[in-house]
């Protein structure tokens, strides 16, 4: 399967935006894990309309005119996977919730290590917004951008005193 991408600067690095079948299927980091994203052969198409608009929504969320994408989405993986991604996308601008709230939320609530499994491996992140799951404490924990990301992320939606938890 053929995927379109183009690469984005942004202030948290460079994103690789990627479509397939006119939907957004991913947004990569710039240094990112082996195989946790998995895609077939990429192909630069700086012209996508699909791209275009996800880069323009980007720039908007980063300049801090925008709190709400309005993009469609291709999530692949397995059906858990897609659960919780899809719990994702209802935590609201501005606020976090841990793994054990999502892991209640779709009905599973042992499930916490495996929601955080499925979070790391997020395709569609800032959209689909990861950043926002946290650790029980509060704390940051893991992310596939770096926790220098998360925080960043987290402090432009006016979550500043989220603390760091290494």
């Amino acid at each position: 399967m053929t995927y379109q991408y183009k690469l984005m600067p942004s202030p948290v690095g460079e994103l690789t935006l990627v479509t397939r079948n006119d939907r957004l299927s991913a947004i990569l980091w710039e240094v990112e894990r082996a195989n946790r994203v998995r895609l077939g052969e990429l192909i630069e198409a700086n012209d996508n309309p699909v791209l275009l608009e996800t880069e323009r929504q980007l720039r908007e969320y980063f300049a801090g005119t925008r709190n709400r994408f309005e993009l469609e989405l291709d999530f692949t993986g397995t059906d858990f996977q897609k659960q919780v991604w899809q719990a994702l996308l209802t935590i609201p601008f501005g606020e976090t919730r841990s793994y054990s709230q999502i892991a209640q939320q779709i009905g599973n609530p042992k499930a916490v290590r495996a929601v955080g499994a499925a979070n790391g491996r997020n395709p569609i992140s800032i959209i689909a917004p990861c950043h926002r799951v946290v650790g029980a404490s509060g704390g940051l924990t893991g992310f596939a951008g770096g926790l220098e990301a998360k925080q960043y992320l987290l402090t432009l939606e006016d979550r500043g005193q989220i603390k760091m938890a290494f």
